[in-house]
C-alpha cells in the first residue's frame, strides 16, 4: 500500500473517490450538483455512468464526467468510474436488485485507496433496508469499510465546525446497547479516538469528554451501575496511560458549553445519545468521519431522501463539507472542525 497521497500535479489537490450510494436516493443529485461548481480537488465518482446522464436529464442540467485515466490531467476536475448497475434505476424507487451495484461500488473505491490511487474516500448515503432486502447482511458504512480495510475497531465520528461526536456504539437496536458497552470495547474505542484526533486532525493532545449511558451517569449506581463497574475503570486506565478524558458525565449536560469548553471531541454511548446534538447544532455541514481504518472517509451526514431525489431539491452542502474535510485530512490534517 502506497503511503503517499495521490494529488494533482499542478496545485496539490488529493485525487477523492466518490460514491454516490443508493442510486434512486439524491446521492447521484448531489454528485451532480457539483459539475457547474467542482471543489478544489480531483474527484473520481464510481457509478453507473449512464444513470448519472438519465438523471441530470431529469433535473434538466448539463452533465460531462470524462473517464478516469488513472491519473488526473492538467486541471483538477471531475471524472467518471463507470460501475453499471444491473437494473434500470428510477428515482425515489428502491430496488433491491442494486444493491450489490451500491457494494460494488464501494469496493472499487476501498481497493483504490488501498492500492494508492485515491487519497481518500467520500460516501453518499446507502439504504441499510434495500441491501438487507437482498438479502446481504449490512448494518452501515462504517463496519462495511472496517471489513474491506482490515480495521480492529472502526469509530464513527460526525464533525462540524465547533464540534465532534464519536460514538462508543454505532447500529444497534436500544435494547442491545447496554451489553456491548464493555471496558475492553470503550478502551480500544478511545484509543481510535486520541490517535485519530492527534494523526488525522493534527491535534496534539486532544482532550475527550465521555459522557455517560444512563440517566445522570447512573446517579452513583441507584440508574445503573456501567459508568461505576465499567465506564469509569476504563477512564482511568487511559489517564493513567496520558490520554486526556474527562467523565463519565451525564449526556444531558455534556453538550454545554460549560462542559464543552477545552473539549476536542465528545464520545457518546449511542447513535441517538450524540448524533441528534450534532445535527442540530449544523445538519448541513455535519460531516460523518471513519476514524480507524487504513485510508480517510468522509460522507453526507443525512440519509437518501427517496422523496427528494430527481426533484431538484437536494441540498449538497453536506457533500461539499464531506468533500473539504476528506481534501484537509488527506493533505495531512489540520483543525477541519
Amino acid at each position: 500500500m502506497s503511503n503517499i497521497a495521490p494529488t494533482h500535479p499542478s496545485d496539490g489537490a488529493p485525487v477523492l473517490a466518490l460514491t454516490p450510494g443508493e442510486p434512486a436516493g439524491i446521492g447521484p443529485d448531489l454528485c451532480i450538483a457539483l459539475a457547474p461548481d467542482p471543489p478544489a480537488a480531483d474527484l473520481v465518482v464510481i457509478a453507473d455512468g449512464a444513470m448519472l446522464r438519465e438523471r441530470a436529464r431529469l433535473l434538466g442540467r448539463a452533465l460531462r464526467l470524462p473517464p478516469w485515466p488513472g491519473r488526473p490531467a492538467a486541471t483538477p476536475q471531475i471524472y467518471l468510474h463507470d460501475v453499471p448497475a444491473p437494473r434500470h434505476v428510477t428515482a425515489g424507487r428502491l430496488d433491491p436488485a442494486n444493491a450489490r451495484y451500491v457494494l460494488d461500488t464501494l469496493r472499487v473505491a476501498v481497493d483504490g485507496c488501498l492500492r494508492g490511487e485515491f487519497a481518500g474516500l467520500v460516501t453518499g448515503p446507502v439504504h441499510k433496508g434495500a441491501i438487507n432486502d437482498a438479502g446481504i447482511a449490512f448494518t452501515g458504512h462504517t463496519e462495511f469499510l472496517a471489513g474491506l480495510g482490515g480495521a480492529r475497531q472502526p469509530v464513527m465520528m460526525l464533525a462540524c465546525p465547533g464540534l465532534r461526536v464519536a460514538l462508543a456504539t454505532i447500529h444497534l437496536p436500544l435494547a442491545e446497547v447496554s451489553r456491548h458497552i464493555t471496558r475492553e470495547r470503550l478502551t480500544a474505542v478511545l484509543e481510535v479516538l486520541d490517535h485519530d484526533l492527534r494523526a488525522r486532525f493534527g491535534i496534539p493532545a486532544p482532550v475527550i469528554l465521555v459522557c455517560g449511558l444512563n440517566p445522570h451517569a447512573g446517579e452513583s449506581g441507584h440508574l445503573g451501575r456501567e459508568e461505576i463497574e465499567i465506564i469509569t475503570p476504563a477512564i482511568e486506565a487511559l489517564r493513567a496511560r496520558g490520554l486526556a478524558l474527562r467523565g463519565p458525565v451525564p449526556a444531558d449536560t455534556a453538550f454545554i458549553p460549560a462542559q464543552l469548553a477545552g473539549v476536542d471531541a465528545v464520545l457518546a454511548m449511542y447513535h441517538d445519545q450524540g448524533l441528534p446534538v450534532i445535527k442540530h447544532h449544523d445538519f448541513a455541514h455535519a460531516v460523518n468521519v471513519t476514524l480507524g481504518l487504513p485510508f480517510v472517509r468522509t460522507s453526507v451526514d443525512h440519509g437518501t431522501a427517496l422523496e427528494l431525489a430527481g426533484t431538484g431539491r437536494a441540498d449538497a452542502s453536506s457533500l461539499r463539507a464531506a468533500i473539504a474535510l476528506a481534501a484537509t485530512l488527506a493533505r495531512g490534517g489540520g483543525r477541519a472542525a
